[in-house]
């Protein structure tokens, strides 16, 4: 068995519906997540678009939600983390609006894909303070086991 990631939300490669959007309500998609290896310790959670600001001219990776330690046993996140809260021990990182927490799709033109991406660590990572998602890539660069995507897309208007 291998790493799935998924949402009730949205298929793979599927729109994301406006509501999880700057368009709508601009809340956390449910996830769901199986099939953990073994020596799993923690998860992170990173959400970024890699068509940034323009799909036909990409110039940067836009981050949307950078979440680590997740507990291994923990089997998704709930719709709207912002009031219901995130798995005890779950730290946070910064988004590229300079905060922690989700930022929902808001893509300046065209469709740009939103590239959700869960990592089975075999650690649990130090308290970071915040950090980037370059951050915590580096810090846990040596720990990954496994990573699994589900990519959604989304634009203006849909």
């Amino acid at each position: 068995m291998s790493l799935q990631l998924s949402s009730a939300a949205f298929s793979d490669q599927q729109t994301i519906a406006r509501k999880y959007t700057c368009e709508g309500e601009d809340i956390s998609p449910p996830l769901t997540w199986s099939g953990m290896p073994p020596g799993t310790r923690s998860l992170a959670l990173i959400v970024d678009d890699p068509d940034a600001p323009d799909p036909q001219a990409p110039k940067m990776v836009y981050v949307h939600w950078v979440l680590y330690n997740l507990p291994p046993e923990s089997s998704g996140l709930p719709e709207n983390t912002r009031e219901t809260g995130l798995p005890e021990g779950t730290l946070e990182g910064l988004n590229d609006w300079k905060r922690p927490g989700y930022g929902g799709p808001c893509p300046p033109i065209g469709r740009h894909r939103y590239v959700h991406k869960l990592y089975a660590l075999d650690t649990e990572l130090p308290d970071l303070h915040n950090p980037t998602r370059d951050q915590l890539l580096a810090a846990m660069e040596e720990h990954i086991l496994v990573r699994a995507e589900l990519v959604g897309t989304y634009q203006k208007g849909d």
